[in-house]
């Protein structure tokens, strides 16, 4: 999903109004009437921390299903929820729908219809556990603030065991955006093993390459072009290894070829 803006080419929880009120004091605590009244104060802010929750435990329960049932009916939950909060993110990133090229042009440059199209076309997929990591990270990233917000209503020092959590979380921030960009790239070559066992369908990784060409040009999120860009000097550098044999480090020169033919253009990054 979309971040904010960013600061210093890095991604940040998005779509969240700051903790506190106006002024930047702490509130005194009302108590869980005062958490709600936020909610009802900020409605879009508050529907788009509720998908994001739910996709959190529609994806532990789909890894973990001690609730019982069909675990696959989680993996949709958690992707429907994700497309929601996509949804409602666009809109506010381009709340004024217009039925012309531009539009659609700028709307191809949001995160947010990246992971739109991304929960379409794994709703029509193989169940992937893989492919519910992103979202799972990104829910939790980004309903960090105003999970913070909500406890501030509730009293400045409520729950502090789930505020250290939040802070150890967001100090991971940058480590956690480049594990999610590998998890992207990866759910790739599964896609393409999927397809000879059966599993898979010949479309999908068509219609996942266009998502990876979006998040490889993505204006906020520098993630994907850098992993990419470490993953190949990597393989570079095992592949000039004396003991890597030369018929493996063939392969992998041409499989670096072929990525850097099909890679996108890169964009110019505008001033944030």
């Amino acid at each position: 999903m979309e971040s904010e803006d960013t600061q210093a080419g890095e991604e940040r929880p998005q779509g969240e109004a700051p903790g506190g009120p106006p002024g930047g004091g702490v509130p005194a605590g009302g108590g869980l009437s005062a958490a709600v009244n936020h909610i009802m104060a900020n409605k879009i802010d508050g529907a788009l921390w509720m998908t994001r929750v739910f996709t959190v435990f529609s994806t532990v329960f789909f890894i973990f299903p001690v609730l019982g049932g069909s675990p696959y009916s989680f993996y949709q939950r958690a992707l429907i929820s994700n497309g929601i909060t996509s949804a409602l993110r666009l809109h506010q990133r381009l709340p004024n729908f217009q039925m012309n090229r531009v539009f659609f042009q700028q709307m191809l440059l949001e995160d947010s219809c990246h992971y739109l199209f991304y929960s379409i076309i794994l709703l029509t997929s193989y169940p992937i556990t893989l492919a519910l990591v992103p979202v799972f990270l990104f829910a939790l990233l980004h309903a960090t603030r105003f999970t913070l917000a909500l406890l501030d209503q509730i009293g400045p020092t409520s729950i502090q065991i789930l505020r250290n959590l939040i802070t150890k979380l967001q100090a991971q921030n940058s480590s956690v955006l480049r594990f999610i960009a590998c998890s992207e790239i990866f759910l790739m070559p599964v896609a393409i093993f999927m397809i000879f066992t059966g599993r898979g369908s010949l479309i999908f990784p068509f219609l996942y390459y266009r998502f990876l060409s979006l998040r490889y040009t993505s204006r906020r999120n520098p993630y994907s072009r850098t992993v990419f860009f470490e993953l190949r000097q990597t393989i570079e550098h095992m592949c000039r290894h004396p003991q890597c044999p030369a018929f493996i480090g063939n392969l992998c020169n041409k499989a670096i070829g072929l990525v850097l033919r099909l890679a996108p253009a890169e964009v110019t990054q505008p001033a944030q």
